[in-house]
C-alpha cells in the first residue's frame, strides 16, 4: 500500500510520495519540493537526507547489522575471502569458481604500474604522509590510463574495475616502501591478492619472505570488514565526484582524500596516538579510565563506541578474535599493546562503559593488529583505503549505471543582502 507525506508551506499543503526500502527503511521523496513550494530542506551533514538508492550495503546501527548485497558480515568474514567479497560488492553476486579465477587473473593482467610513476613518488620527501602520496598517485594514474570509461559498456567497466583493483594495491604499498626507504616491489602473478599485499609491503630483496597464515587471515578479515559502509563521507565523495562523469581513478583519489580526515579513516590512527600518549604519561590506565568517566574532563577514549552502531559494532566482534590470534602468534612484548588490553578489559566489564555502549570498535582492534605487525601509524588509513576500494568502485559503478544526475546540493544563504559598490577612496 502506497504511503503519502504532507508538507504545509505558507498555508499550502503538498503531497509527497513515501518510498520504502527492502529492509522497511522509509524515505520521503522530496524531489519536487522546491518546484512546488520554493523551499529547500536544511540538513547539515546530510544526516537525514538520502542521496541515492543503493543495492550494495545495508546497516542498522541500533541492531548492529551490517550486510553486503544481503549477506551478513559474519558469514562473509567467516566463510569467504577478500577478493570474493570484492567481486560480490562490485558485481552483485558471489562469484562462481570460474568467475573468481577469471577476476583474479584479470587483476594480475593489469598489475604493472607505468615506470614513470616512480618519478612522481620520487618527488615526495620521505616525511610526506602516505595518504597524501596515495591520493596524488591515484590521481596520476588517470594520466597513464587516459581512456574514458564507457559506463554503458560492460567490458569497459569490467576492465576499469580490474585495473583499479590491481594498480591501487601496488601504489598503496609503495607509499610505505617510500617512507621506509625500501626498494619498490612488484606484483607477483603467481600469488593471491592478499598474499601480494603482504609481499608488496614487507618482502626485502636480501631475504626470503614467508607468509604467516595467522597474519594473512587477520589482514583478509580486516579488508572484508572495511569493504563498504553505506553512504559515509568518502563513499558519498566518490559518488558526487563521479556524478560529473569524472573517471574512476579521479573519483577514488577524491575518496582517498576524504578518508584521510581524522573524523573518518583516521580513527584507528587516533587510537594508537591515544595509547602512546597514555604510555608517555606513565602508562596509568586507571587514571585515564577515570578521566574518561569525568564529564568535565576533555579526554575521550578513542576507538570506543561508534557514531552509527549504537549497541555494538558487529565488525569488532569478528576482528577481536583475529587480534587475539595475532598477538598470541607473534608474542609481541609492547607496553602500548598492554595498555590496549587493559582498556579493552575495562570497557567490556566496567558498568560505566557497558551501560553507555562504549565498546571497543573495529578501529580499536585494527590499530592493535597493525601495530603488532609493525605497520607505522601513519599507514593505518592507507590500510583502510585498500579495504574500502571495492566499496568505492561499486558505488561509482552503481551511480554511473543508474545514470544519476550530477550532485548539486542547495544552500541557505545567510550573507549580506544587495549592497552598493563603494569606490576605494571612500571606504572607511
Amino acid at each position: 500500500m502506497s504511503k503519502t507525506a504532507y508538507i504545509e508551506v505558507d498555508g499550502q499543503r503538498h503531497e509527497f510520495p513515501v518510498l520504502v526500502g527492502t529492509e522497511d527503511e522509509v524515505a520521503i521523496d522530496i524531489l519536487k519540493l522546491r518546484a512546488l513550494t520554493g523551499a529547500i530542506t536544511y540538513d547539515p551533514g546530510y544526516k537525514n537526507s538520502g542521496s541515492c538508492k543503493s543495492a550494495i550495503t545495508f546497516l542498522d546501527g541500533e541492531k548492529g547489522i551490517l550486510r553486503y548485497r544481503g549477506y551478513s558480515i559474519e558469514d562473509l568474514a567467516g566463510k569467504s575471502n577478500f577478493l570474493e567479497v570484492a567481486y560480490l560488492i562490485i558485481f552483485g553476486e558471489l562469484p562462481t569458481k570460474e568467475q573468481i579465477e577469471k577476476f583474479e587473473n584479470d587483476i594480475r593482467r593489469h598489475s604493472l604500474v607505468n615506470e614513470e610513476m616512480k618519478n612522481i613518488i620520487d618527488g615526495f620527501p620521505k616525511t610526506a604522509h602516505p595518504m597524501g602520496v596515495l591520493a596524488s598517485l591515484t590521481s596520476a594514474l588517470t594520466a597513464f590510463n587516459p581512456k574514458v570509461v564507457n559506463a554503458d559498456c560492460e567490458k569497459d567497466l569490467y576492465d576499469a574495475v580490474c585495473k583499479t583493483m590491481s594498480k591501487f594495491l601496488v601504489i598503496a604499498t609503495w607509499t610505505h616502501r617510500k617512507a621506509k626507504g625500501y626498494p619498490l616491489n612488484y606484483y607477483d602473478n603467481t600469488k593471491s591478492y592478499v598474499d601480494n599485499f603482504l609481499r608488496l609491503m614487507f618482502a626485502l630483496p636480501t631475504q626470503p619472505y614467508e607468509i604467516d597464515p595467522v597474519i594473512k587471515n587477520a589482514i583478509d578479515k580486516l579488508f572484508i570488514l572495511h569493504a563498504d559502509h553505506e553512504q559515509n563521507c568518502s563513499t558519498s565523495t566518490v559518488r558526487i565526484v563521479g556524478s560529473s562523469h569524472a573517471g574512476l581513478f579521479a573519483s577514488v583519489s577524491a575518496g582517498v582524500s576524504a578518508l584521510w580526515g581524522p573524523l573518518h579513516g583516521g580513527a584507528n590512527q587516533a587510537v594508537l596516538e591515544m595509547l602512546e600518549a597514555i604510555q608517555n604519561d606513565g602508562g596509568d590506565v586507571d587514571k585515564y579510565i577515570a578521566k574518561a568517566k569525568d564529564k568535565d574532563d576533555a579526554f575521550r577514549l578513542m576507538g570506543f563506541g561508534h557514531r552509527v552502531y549504537k549497541n555494538f559494532d558487529p565488525r569488532a566482534r569478528i576482528i577481536k578474535k583475529a587480534a587475539d590470534e595475532v598477538l598470541s602468534k607473534l608474542g609481541v612484548d609492547d607496553p602500548v599493546l598492554e595498555i590496549a588490553k587493559k582498556l579493552e578489559e575495562a570497557a567490556l566489564k566496567d558498568p560505566y562503559f557497558v551501560e553507555r555502549h562504549l565498546y571497543p570498535n573495529v578501529d580499536f582492534y585494527s590499530g592493535i593488529i597493525y601495530r603488532a605487525l609493525g605497520i607505522p601509524t601513519e599507514m593505518f588509513t592507507v590500510m583502510f583505503a585498500i579495504g574500502r576500494l571495492p566499496g568505492w568502485i561499486a558505488q561509482w559503478k552503481e551511480m554511473r549505471i543508474n545514470k544519476e544526475p550530477i550532485g548539486r546540493p542547495r544552500q541557505l544563504y545567510v550573507g549580506e543582502a544587495l549592497r552598493s559598490f563603494v569606490p576605494i577612496d571612500e571606504r572607511k
